[in-house]
């Protein structure tokens, strides 16, 4: 069953099943409904199939990087203002530049610090709402 989103709907594009369960049950506590995709190819039907305020992008996946399809989905009219937030563990120099360059919105750290998760991605959502 799912439960009506007060503060919105998150898209979790991650391929590591423990990862997505954890940061679901985080946002669902914290008042998100969290729509889960462990691939870019179920990323895209997702997005068609419901209405995402938010999506959080593992970088590092199997069949394609978080940069590409972030880019992918900014190519995308009805997509292109959904902020995207880039989740990797990548923390060297040029990483976040990276994440950025390719569209992507704002950055997270892996291992993710679940305290301050919510705020985070209150901040992005807020901040594309102004705009």
């Amino acid at each position: 069953m799912m439960q009506k989103a007060e503060k919105g709907t998150i898209l979790y594009v991650e391929d590591n099943s423990d990862n997505r369960n954890l940061i679901r049950r985080v946002l669902n506590a914290d008042g998100y409904s969290v729509v889960e995709a462990s691939n870019a190819g179920q990323a895209i039907e997702k997005l068609e199939d419901n209405h995402v305020d938010l999506i959080l992008m593992d970088i590092n996946m199997p069949d394609m990087d978080g940069y590409t399809l972030t880019s992918k989905i900014k190519a995308i009219q009805k997509f292109s203002k959904i902020p995207i937030v880039a989740v990797t563990a990548n923390v060297m120099r040029g990483d976040r530049e990276k994440s950025l360059d390719a569209g992507c919105d704002g950055y997270i750290q892996k291992p993710i610090d679940i305290d301050t998760l919510s705020q985070q991605i209150e901040r992005f959502i807020i901040r594309s709402t102004n705009v």
